[in-house]
């Protein structure tokens, strides 16, 4: 990799993240209320993905139940990649296409909020947790690349990456997990300090 290469990978980064807010803003707005009233009403959030997207939803969990920028009361979040023990478990017992969708049934309550991560939006394990977070009255927020793939159409609200890039397409997602844990800082908590 020369030293334009470098530079264009930065370039297409940032290009990407732009055309995606252009085209998200009102989603992110939205998205942002839904979490707020998640939150306001004592509910929680449960966040999912493989590979990349796992920790990515580890670490916003982590955004929320610590904190982003400011001291403030924990919110409830859960990644459910986390739990070895659970996900072996389940993955040994029952079949590793149910690693999330069982944690959501054991943990999740009507008024909860999942967010699946999905860059292709066809993880079958991420489909059939969104599909039990459904049955059990629980909103949904896929977060996937251009097409959203199957995912895109199944959620409530689907924020499609524009571009087919995987590192691209989590960049993009990290930055809108930092947008939105700020969002909710900001609006549960005061002002941004």
């Amino acid at each position: 990799m020369d030293l334009d290469a470098i530079i264009g990978a930065f370039e297409t980064s940032a290009d990407v993240k732009c055309a995606f807010i252009h085209n998200h803003a009102p989603l992110v707005v939205d998205v942002g209320q839904l979490l707020i009233r998640t939150f306001h009403e004592g509910r929680k959030v449960l966040l999912f993905g493989n590979g990349g997207s796992a920790t990515d939803a580890s670490h916003i969990a982590a955004e929320f139940v610590g904190r982003y920028k400011r001291d403030r009361e924990p919110l409830p979040a859960l990644a459910l990649g986390t739990d070895m023990a659970a996900i072996t478990c389940i993955a040994n017992d029952y079949d590793y296409t149910d690693i999330f969708s069982r944690q959501i049934l054991a943990h999740g309550r009507k008024g909860d909020v999942a967010v699946a991560i999905s860059t292709s939006g066809n993880s079958l394990n991420v489909i059939r947790a969104v599909e039990a977070a459904r049955e059990r009255g629980i909103a949904t927020v896929a977060w996937t690349g251009a097409t959203g793939g199957k995912l895109g159409d199944l959620a409530d609200y689907c924020f499609r990456v524009p571009s087919t890039v995987t590192a691209r397409i989590q960049e993009c997602h990290i930055t809108l997990g930092h947008v939105l844990c700020e969002f909710v800082e900001e609006r549960l908590f005061g002002e941004q300090i």
